[in-house]
């Protein structure tokens, strides 16, 4: 999923899925256990980033996503343990081939309008976000659904997708292929439902903007107009398990500087912020303050559909150039770590032996330090190129964080390579993910959060024809191992392990990306917020479950 300086990305579960925040909610009387509630059940929240969509089958952004999660819901959602866990599904039925799954669903789950929340609703959603027409960045969630590759390349009509219902209340879905963590793909927001009727109604419009959705989760947006930096979520009475759902209203407003966001908390205008740089030094030990693991990782892209980028030698002399340590003692100062590839560490384990995937995909010489062997790279390129020096423009989002580290960028690239000048532009995230994706750009900073808890969460948004693959990269030995670790290997936890192990090492190799830093955090919370449950896989928040005490 983006993140807002973490750009995409999914959710999700798994190997050290998810943690909780504060302490998670007890007894379903007024009072959890022996601890009082507050008689406000409000709280005040803030993002680094505008909302993009509402529309689930259209959002690719941190910010939107976590909007989704507290006003949708789908067949399961993630526990404070890392596990999926039923939400709308009641019983689940998988096959002995592992290929077809029978899900009942609950009869008491309702839209917002009123309507039932049915298995015809998750059938229709599924073939939206599968439909060209939609152009969801997000359709490689259904790479292992029956037939949806062919639906995606326009081969086959959405109708043709492995997905059915079986009268009002059952779904059933047929695999092309046994997936062992399909489960966590069907908890992630791109599968959840859509209120047909209600999508037909405002066509085009509907998702940009509060009035013009409809939602089925513990929460719904009000006063988002689609380009205001403030709006609500109101408790939606219409939920079915609204009985748990003590928050009665959650406010949001985009603050894009630290400083402005921590002043906020200060005066008690915003229960929970995330701290960066100095506030991060200054603030990491207080009492209040909340260490946040997350598998993620920043990394530059480059766009190799035509320019200097397709050399190879070129984005070696990137990499090389930057002393990822530096940057994050000196800038970030929160607990990131240095990247030693693009799948984070502490991520995913090899299935035999329990080495951490990052540690045994490492490629030495691709994302160390060493200013000689960049400079040489450098020059390389540059008679390659046949040029005597280089402009080049480096694009981010806007936020204080981002606008730090691109300035650190900028001043390690030009100090290390001669006659390099980088040029920044710093624009709105949500400009800034349009103009990656049409491929306006040179090179964009930017991140990429997991979907679930397994490397192919990051990788698969590489293969030639991803529509994530903003740079547009293409290996066809890459291509092959994911391939085969989906279709040939997939029942080998092994060999499938080695497929994806190979992947990483290609991609490192080439440096088809040049992963930076994994983007671990710090929270400072209102020590009266209880029972938010932290996903430290995607870093998104959950609360469903939140409530305040007095």
């Amino acid at each position: 999923m983006s993140i807002s300086v973490i750009k995409r990305s999914l959710l999700s579960l798994g190997i050290l899925a998810t943690t909780v925040l504060l302490a998670a909610c007890g007894s379903k009387s007024s009072n959890q256990g022996s601890t009082k509630l507050a008689s406000n059940q409000k709280i005040s929240l803030s993002t680094t980033a505008e909302i993009t969509s509402l529309d689930l089958s259209k959002i690719y952004d941190k910010t939107s996503f976590i909007q989704i999660d507290e006003t949708f819901e789908g067949l399961y959602r993630y526990d404070a343990n890392g596990n999926v866990e039923p939400a709308l599904a009641t019983k689940t039925k998988i096959s002995k081939d592992g290929k077809t799954y029978t899900i009942n669903i609950r009869h008491n789950a309702k839209w917002s309008n009123g309507d039932p929340v049915t298995a015809k609703d998750f059938v229709y959603s599924w073939q939206r976000a599968v439909n060209p027409k939609t152009a969801s960045q997000y359709t490689y969630l259904f790479d292992n659904v029956k037939n949806a590759d062919a639906i995606v390349n326009g081969k086959l009509s959405p109708n043709k997708l492995g997905v059915k219902a079986n009268g009002k209340y059952q779904l059933k879905v047929q695999l092309a292929r046994p997936t062992t963590y399909f489960k966590m793909v069907m908890a992630r927001e791109t599968l959840y439902p859509l209120d047909q009727k209600v999508v037909e109604k405002y066509g085009k419009k509907y998702g940009t903007s509060a009035k013009y959705t409809v939602y089925n989760g513990p929460f719904k947006n009000v006063g988002w107009t689609g380009t205001n930096d403030s709006w609500k979520l109101v408790k939606n009475n219409q939920y079915w398990d609204k009985k748990a759902v003590k928050l009665s209203q959650i406010n949001y407003t985009v603050a894009k500087s630290p400083s402005t966001a921590y002043n906020l908390f200060q005066s008690g205008k915003l229960d929970l912020i995330s701290l960066v740089g100095e506030q991060a030094k200054q603030l990491g030990k207080s009492k209040d303050a909340v260490k946040r693991p997350l598998a993620a990782t920043e990394y530059l892209q480059y766009n190799q559909r035509k320019g200097v980028f397709k050399n190879r030698n070129l984005r070696l002399a990137f990499s090389l150039a930057l002393n990822r340590s530096q940057l994050i003692n000196k800038v970030m100062q929160n607990g990131s770590i240095v990247s030693k590839g693009f799948v984070p560490a502490d991520f995913a384990k090899n299935p035999k032996t329990g080495e951490d995937f990052a540690k045994e995909a490492y490629v030495p010489g691709t994302v160390d330090h060493d200013a000689t062997k960049a400079k040489q790279y450098y020059k390389k390129a540059l008679s390659q190129l046949g040029k005597k020096n280089l402009t080049i423009k480096l694009l981010s989002a806007d936020d204080d964080q981002t606008k730090d580290v691109i300035e650190f960028i900028q001043s390690e690239l030009q100090e290390t390579l001669p006659g390099l000048k980088v040029e920044l532009s710093s624009i709105p995230f949500a400009s800034m993910l349009a103009r990656t994706s049409a491929g306006n750009f040179e090179v964009n900073f930017t991140g990429w959060s997991a979907d679930f808890a397994d490397p192919i969460s990051f990788l698969s948004q590489f293969t030639s024809n991803n529509p994530e693959n903003n740079g547009k990269w293409s290996s066809q030995a890459f291509d092959q191992a994911i391939k085969d670790s989906n279709n040939k290997d997939a029942n080998n936890a092994t060999k499938r392990w080695q497929d994806l192990i190979n992947a990483e090492k290609i991609l490192a190799t080439d440096q088809g990306i040049t992963p930076i830093y994994q983007a671990n955090g710090i929270d400072l919370v209102n020590p009266k917020l209880k029972g938010v449950v932290y996903d430290r896989i995607n870093g998104h928040y959950d609360y469903r479950t939140a409530y305040l005490t007095k």
